[in-house]
């Protein structure tokens, strides 16, 4: 009995025997490809190269000596430090050098390019990674060292090239520390030296200014005063000292009268009380004392004591004085040859007497006399310094706020001077410190590590994960075909579809020839297909072995 063509009837559910149904009738279709993807995946995990990684890890020591006592002068992170060290180190012709020495990637070498091969090798060769702590709640921080690692499919020639770069990495972090350190106390250097010009030119304007200004600087004001108030004071004792000298010559002008008029009385017994005549010489010079007097009393009342004019008439008055002195001892010395020789001994003597008190005051006047002159020379040059005193004083204030300029430019060229002048010093003693590798360096913390087992590929994922596609493809495609075939398999389709009492059915006879030659054939066909499928595997395997021996 055929099923009803009824294309809208809905399959019915399905139990545990169908499925094992459709298992027994698809078999070939599942375990085929599961077995294809078996074969494929240990053709792919053992014919892939193995990779090796080799690790190193690099820490950073810190400087053996304190950096509160000595500042570090290279102002970089770890991180940034790391970083440009990177790429230095993973440069073209840096990756070139190691690729060419160690004859890496000779198969790439015959058909890619060398800039393909380092890139090649930096994206899947060359590893940096900074080092993680655990720390409390499944955090991590970062510790002050870092991982270096290679993968290659030589665990010899990747712990070689780890260790390779991991040499790079401590001499490049010297040279650079050390490049820096001296790069910055060079730079230092060169502005300490700009800085020391910039100072010696405001020195310099500085000392040309005070001494184009000198006496009348800002700071100097009250030594000027100072100074000033002393020479006035100096002044006032002179003139006091002028008054004084002119005194006490009148009061020797009138004991050389008097003692003038008893040396004549005592020459001229018979006229006592009569005066010599006086000389024409004598007389010209008293007419000029008294023009000159009469000159002087007239310039005081118009005049300080201090004037030219005055100290000029007083320096005539006094040359005129001495002038006086000598025409009168020229006088004497002729009125002396003409007294009488006979006198008395007591007259004589004291006649001797009276001339001796004469000369005595005469000297005593020609004293004051010098003495005066000395007064008005001291009063004429106190005079000048008072002016030039006085000039400066009001002159200062004119100057006042360029010397503060000045003063206030050299302040800061000097702070500026020092504050070079310390980091120099601190900058040289770092560079000093790096030069004897005892700032901070990197260490070794971890050897390259001689890796023993290949880190990839993971063969026993790569066969499990074959065969589990295999599996999943056959699977899917048996239930495919059981889609498209809508064919009645058993009584319960027959039961579900036509809605039929089924009373017997006849089993399916067909000719054990052909079921014979078909079996034959079917398992001719498995065995083959496994004897290639062992065979592949084996070659794969044998070659992986055998490569790798």
């Amino acid at each position: 009995m055929q099923p009803t063509d009824n294309l809208s009837v809905t399959r019915r559910a399905m139990d545990v025997e169908d499925y094992i149904d459709i298992l027994r009738r698809h078999k070939s279709w599942i375990l085929g490809p599961t077995f294809l993807g078996l074969v494929a995946a240990v053709v792919v995990a053992f014919l892939w190269p193995d990779t090796y990684v080799s690790t190193a890890i690099i820490r950073v020591v810190p400087p053996s000596v304190p950096e509160k006592y000595v500042p570090t002068n290279v102002n970089q992170e770890l991180s940034q430090r790391i970083n440009s060290m990177a790429q230095i180190i993973l440069s073209r012709s840096t990756l070139t050098n190691i690729i060419q020495s160690y004859g890496l990637y000779p198969r790439e070498q015959k058909r890619l390019p060398m800039d393909d091969i380092v890139e090649q090798m930096k994206k899947d060769g060359i590893r940096i990674s900074p080092v993680y702590s655990a720390t409390g709640g499944g955090s991590r921080s970062n510790v002050s060292a870092f991982q270096v690692a290679f993968a290659y499919e030589n665990r010899a020639m990747a712990h070689k090239v780890t260790q390779e770069l991991v040499t790079k990495f401590i001499d490049e972090n010297i040279r650079q520390r050390s490049n820096a350190a001296v790069q910055t106390t060079e730079f230092l250097q060169e502005q300490l030296d700009s800085a020391k010009r910039d100072l010696d030119t405001i020195e310099k304007k500085l000392t040309d200014f005070r001494i184009n200004n000198f006496g009348r600087l800002p700071d100097q004001m009250q030594t000027n005063l100072q100074q000033l108030d002393s020479m006035q004071k100096r002044m006032d004792t002179l003139n006091n000292a002028v008054s004084r000298i002119n005194q006490e010559k009148q009061l020797l002008e009138g004991q050389k009268k008097i003692l003038k008029d008893q040396l004549a009385a005592l020459l001229n017994p018979a006229s006592v009380s009569m005066t010599p005549p006086k000389s024409e010489a004598m007389v010209q010079v008293e007419r000029e004392i008294e023009g000159t007097e009469m000159a002087l009393a007239s310039a005081k009342e118009r005049y300080k004591e201090a004037h030219p004019d005055v100290q000029r008439i007083q320096q005539q008055l006094s040359v005129l004085r001495r002038k006086k002195v000598q025409v009168a001892a020229d006088d004497k010395a002729k009125l002396a040859d003409t007294r009488p020789i006979d006198l008395p001994a007591p007259v004589q003597r004291e006649i001797r007497d009276t001339q001796a008190n004469l000369q005595r005051i005469d000297t005593l006047l020609h004293t004051k006399d010098e003495d005066l002159d000395h007064t008005h020379t001291e009063i004429t040059t106190l005079d000048k310094n008072i002016r030039t005193f006085n000039t400066k004083l009001e002159s200062s204030p004119v100057g006042e706020q360029e010397y503060t300029g000045l003063m206030r430019e050299r302040s800061l060229a000097m702070q500026q001077y020092e504050d070079f002048s310390s980091k120099r010093s601190q900058s040289a003693t770092a560079t000093d410190l790096e030069n004897r590798k005892q700032g901070e360096m990197l260490e070794i913390l971890d050897q390259p590590s001689l890796p023993q087992t290949p880190s990839e590929p993971n063969r026993y994922i790569i066969v499990l994960g074959g065969v589990a596609i295999g599996l999943v493809l056959g699977v899917f495609m048996a239930g495919v075909r059981e889609m498209k075939d809508t064919s009645l398999k058993n009584l319960k389709d027959v039961r579900a579809y036509t809605q039929l009492a089924v009373l017997g059915s006849i089993p399916l006879l067909e000719n054990d020839l052909v079921m014979r030659r078909r079996r034959r054939l079917a398992w001719l066909a498995w065995s083959t297909a496994f004897l290639l499928g062992i065979m592949v595997m084996s070659g794969s395997i044998y070659y992986y072995y055998v490569s790798n021996a």
